[in-house]
């Protein structure tokens, strides 16, 4: 006979966005076979969008444009073959592209004004739509309403202020997906008062200096000026002395009169108006009847028995004639300041004797008048008592280390102990080598062992030599030359993307965020890092060298997530950016408490209260498990579910049923939320009564028989078998099952029923443990019958 025709290639479930076209297709292995499409059991002759084609052995069944009535299961049969598959329609939540793009720009609105967001979408309902506010989630109060239909959600602010600025985000969420709008809201208004209290600086008879700090919000728009006013204690007016740009904070007025005292006030300006007042306490214009501080006294000179200082008379006198000044000393290193003189002194110049040798003294100096005291100086040079030192000697290992264009980096080492143990500094000079003379090219003494000598011309020769310098000043010169390399060619800034660098990084809560992108330019281009259009926040370096800059974060937030962008400008404006999205995320919370309710008789609904990483996790869905005692294996019975309910329809009357819940994303699932107490659908009681039948009373007890015998059966592996067969005989027999010859009525594994002489025996979750010869006994008080079939088991590839 010629083989039979079978199935090359079996339909398979297919999930389509709502308007879009699918195909389902399967491969037979014959040519002729005319086959036949059913949809949800029901033969399909023409439905509105759906063609059939036949392409030799393969058979197609396309939908144009995908609707909400296509959902379902499509099955192909011809001749001896069967094979069905579902098509699942999907309607995620979907916002017009013009919507998004006008989201994209900062909403802007005045403190004060009635601010709406309107948001219309379209996809399967019911849609969940939330609003969440720099990461948590918006509820209505007072001023902030979030309205929801079916078509749209909006938000109503009634009546702005500046804590509404921040980074908004709706999410519109079906069981077909979610999507997320992010928008920013800014909101300006005048600036807050400047920040206090004011200071006053200096206050004479002639004029007085205040000071104040920038307020601590400036509004939302840049500042642009202060107003500083003034009103005399005991009047009512006030008088505007001036202004000052936003950059300055003091404010020196002569418009006092000596003794008189005076309230001050200052506000700040921007675009949107001037801010409330900040108010001084009373200030009197009175002159300073001490002295005011001289200048730091200098070192004279100094020995291991003497030190010798000098000083200049204070720019302030005060009220009277200044009638001679007390000196102090302190060891370097120490806060107590010792007198030196208890009578004042009328000269300028003191030596002093009662020194300890080797150790280093600081001095300072106040001037005295009839008021009193005066301020002290600042501290002197610090100067130790010993005798002078011979010059240093000459640096060691003068090299240059690194050149370019216009600079030469300098490296040497100290002069030998006995030359160079008290070197206070370096000298750097240089010269051309079309000059003789030499040019100091540091103003202060250079203190490390290193230098960079800058604005040199390219092509150019030039002789570079380093002193050491102590208390004794200049040591002897080492010198050597540098001829200057050319300058190298304009290179614009070009940032290297290749594979290694990814535009979105998923990166788990706490792990380090390392970034590194090549760029090449010349010269070294400026390099800047920005966060959603802001400078990085403080957790995160930059390191930028060698051609690549690095981001890094050492433990990542989920505040961390955003849009990173790495810009190179070099200095006649070109300039290259590339950005890259990071998303922080971690293994989602669990999800809340689970119900379960019976709304459609024989079925089960399981629900439960969102995972609190909903909040921020795009990509977060929900799996369902069941298990049917309290030590049984756990099996998958619904997975990828986006909303937060899920019916479970395979109940068998009678047992137990125990549900979990787990919430899952990309890194992983969340400890599982289970049901308390057990679910299950009580076994209904079979009640019928079999009335005599006077006209057969003869035949009326029977032994028992098999109408129809048991069949054998093939099922694979996680399937689930039903053996079924007829039994008659009066009274009704009593049915029992055996496997291997071991009687089943005990084992909870197994389902058994008989319906009026149908007996049945069901197997849930077919395993290989269950393949064997199974038998079923009918007996009654006339005898007893039996039939077997073998169950052969196989596995599901």
């Amino acid at each position: 006979s010629a083989p039979r025709c079978h199935l090359n290639k079996h339909l398979l479930d297919v999930r389509v966005l709502k308007g879009e076209p699918a195909e389902l297709s399967c491969t037979v292995s014959k040519d002729k076979v005319t086959g036949t499409w059913f949809k949800d059991g029901l033969k399909l002759t023409s439905m509105d969008g759906v063609f059939f084609e036949k392409e030799g052995l393969v058979h197609k069944l396309i939908i144009n444009k995908v609707e909400d009535i296509h959902a379902g299961k499509y099955r192909f049969e011809g001749g001896d073959i069967k094979t069905e598959a579902s098509v699942f329609v999907e309607d995620p939540p979907q916002v017009d592209e013009v919507l998004l793009k006008n989201l994209s720009v900062p909403t802007v609105a005045k403190a004060g004004q009635k601010v709406k967001i309107k948001i219309p979408f379209e996809g399967r309902l019911p849609v969940r739509a939330t609003w969440l506010k720099d990461r948590m989630e918006l509820v209505d109060d007072t001023r902030i309403c979030v309205d929801k239909t079916e078509t749209f959600t909006m938000l109503s602010i009634s009546s702005s202020e500046r804590k509404d600025c921040g980074d908004y985000k709706v999410r519109l969420k079906n069981d077909s997906g979610v999507l997320e709008i992010n928008f920013k809201l800014v909101v300006t208004d005048k600036p807050q008062p400047p920040a206090g209290p004011i200071k006053i600086v200096e206050s004479t008879a002639n004029d007085i200096t205040i000071e104040w700090k920038p307020p601590k919000d400036d509004g939302g728009k840049p500042l642009q000026r202060y107003i500083v006013e003034r009103q005399q204690v005991g009047k009512n007016d006030w008088v505007t002395l001036g202004e000052t740009l936003r950059s300055c904070t003091t404010f020196t007025t002569n418009k006092v009169e000596q003794d008189m005292s005076y309230y001050f006030r200052v506000r700040a300006v921007n675009a949107e108006g001037t801010s409330d007042a900040l108010e001084s306490d009373e200030v009197k214009a009175v002159s300073k009847a001490s002295p005011g501080a001289p200048d730091p006294p200098e070192i004279v000179s100094a020995s291991r028995d003497t030190i010798t200082i000098s000083w200049k008379a204070p720019r302030k006198t005060g009220s009277s004639q200044i009638v001679g000044y007390i000196v102090q000393k302190r060891k370097k290193g120490t806060m107590a300041w010792l007198p030196v003189n208890s009578v004042p002194i009328a000269d300028k110049k003191l030596k002093m004797t009662n020194l300890k040798k080797g150790l280093q003294y600081e001095f300072r100096v106040a001037a005295v008048n009839a008021a009193g005291i005066g301020d002290a100086s600042e501290p002197s040079q610090p100067v130790f008592a010993r005798d002078s030192m011979e010059s240093p000697g000459q640096v060691q290992d003068l090299k240059v280390s690194s050149s370019d264009s216009t600079s030469v980096t300098l490296t040497w080492k100290r002069p030998e102990a006995k030359d160079g143990s008290d070197v206070k500094g370096y000298d750097v000079e240089m010269r051309s080598s079309n000059n003789l003379n030499w040019a100091k090219c540091n103003t202060l003494p250079i203190e490390v062992t290193t230098y960079t000598v800058k604005g040199l011309q390219a092509k150019e020769m030039y002789f570079l030599r380093v002193r050491a310098l102590n208390d004794s000043g200049p040591g002897e010169a080492a010198e050597l030359e540098a001829c200057i390399e050319d300058t190298p060619p304009v290179v614009s800034p070009r940032l290297l993307i290749d594979d290694t660098v990814k535009s979105l990084l998923v990166i788990k809560a706490g792990n380090t965020i390392r970034v590194n992108i090549p760029f090449e330019a010349s010269p070294d281009p400026v390099v800047t890092w920005l966060k959603d259009g802001l400078p990085l926040p403080n957790q995160a370096t930059i390191n930028t060298k060698d051609g690549t800059t690095q981001l890094l974060i050492g433990a990542a937030e989920l505040t961390d997530s955003g849009t990173y962008t790495v810009e190179l400008q070099n200095g006649l404006g070109k300039r290259e950016t590339f950005s890259f999205q990071v998303q922080v995320t971690d293994i989602p919370q669990s999800p809340g408490p689970i119900q379960l309710e019976e709304n459609v008789p024989n079925t089960v609904t399981i629900t439960w209260e969102p995972s609190a990483s909903e909040k921020w996790e795009n990509n977060l869905y929900y799996t369902v498990l069941k298990r049917e005692s309290q030590k049984g294996l756990w099996h998958v019975v619904g997975d990828l579910i986006y909303t937060n309910k899920f019916t479970f329809t395979k109940l068998i009357p009678g047992r137990d049923y125990y549900f979990r819940v787990v919430a899952k994303n990309n890194l992983g699932a969340s400890g599982p939320s289970e049901s308390v107490q057990p679910w299950r659908i009580r076994k209904p009681k079979a009640e019928f009564q079999v009335k005599p039948q006077k006209y057969r009373r003869v035949n009326q007890n029977q032994p028992p028989r098999f109408l129809v015998p048991l069949k054998p059966h093939v099922v694979t592996t996680g399937s689930e078998c039903r053996m079924s067969c007829a039994v008659g005989g009066h009274p009704p027999p009593k049915i029992t099952w055996y496997k291997d010859n071991s009687d089943l009525s005990n084992d909870c594994t197994y389902f058994c029923t008989n319906d009026f002489g149908v007996c049945s025996l069901v197997v849930l979750h077919v395993t290989k443990h269950d393949e064997g010869e199974y038998m079923v006994e009918a007996t009654n008080e006339l005898g007893r019958a039996s039939s077997k079939a073998f169950l052969t088991i196989k596995g599901n590839n």
